[in-house]
């Protein structure tokens, strides 16, 4: 895949299959989606505001008459016209992931603790 090779100096990407795309991962992590051959980014509070600068939107889907927005945004074109670019929005999504997974962290121990009692 493009995005791979494109991402392999930061180091090793791996694509899977998902809802007619692709989910970009590292490290088990998901930092990306490609939907329609397009690509979309993880994004959250601290990084969402370089999104919106550039006119970025989210990702999108109909679901019961209504649009639901998901924290994956457009990624800007420079990322596919210079690697360097591509790696500092690629580890700016990475991070989001991170944050994110970090966050959830104490809500899956606080269920598995209920689950031993």
């Amino acid at each position: 895949m493009f995005l791979q090779e494109l991402l392999e100096k930061w180091g090793p990407v791996t694509a899977r299959r998902m809802f007619g795309g692709h989910g970009l991962y590292r490290d088990g992590l998901m930092f990306a989606i490609v939907m329609n051959q397009q690509l979309y980014l993880k994004v959250d509070d601290h990084n969402r505001p370089d999104f919106e600068a550039l006119g970025r939107t989210p990702f999108t889907y109909p679901m019961k008459g209504k649009d639901v927005a998901l924290s994956y945004w457009s990624a800007p074109d420079v990322v596919f016209d210079e690697p360097a670019e591509a790696v500092r929005w690629a580890r700016s999504a990475w991070d989001a992931a991170v944050r994110g997974h970090l966050a959830k962290a104490p809500a899956r121990e606080r269920a598995k603790a209920r689950l031993k009692s």
